[in-house]
């Protein structure tokens, strides 16, 4: 017997994930920028903003396929989009 999918996103329903996921998203796009802002490289701001941008939405695409939140559940559960089910442990 399969659990009812939870009513409504997950996103109003756990605010709290919704935030973390979209955190770690942005801060894996800034990590992308380090080799620009170590080797002092004269881009213009634009170039990078719209870098993060594409890493952020990349991540956060990749973040909503469901197969990645199983793996998400299973091996990092605090960045899954639901909190693990309490029965199944």
């Amino acid at each position: 017997m399969q659990p009812r999918p939870p009513a409504g996103p997950t996103q109003t329903q756990y605010p709290g994930r919704a935030t973390l996921r979209t955190t770690a998203a942005a801060v894996i796009a800034l990590l992308s920028l380090l080799p620009y802002i170590l080797g002092a490289v004269h881009a213009d701001e634009t170039v990078w903003g719209a870098q993060a941008l594409a890493v952020v939405a990349t991540v956060t695409r990749v973040l909503a396929n469901p197969d990645v939140n199983e793996w998400l559940l299973q091996y990092l559960p605090w960045l899954a989009a639901t909190p693990r089910d309490r029965e199944s442990n």
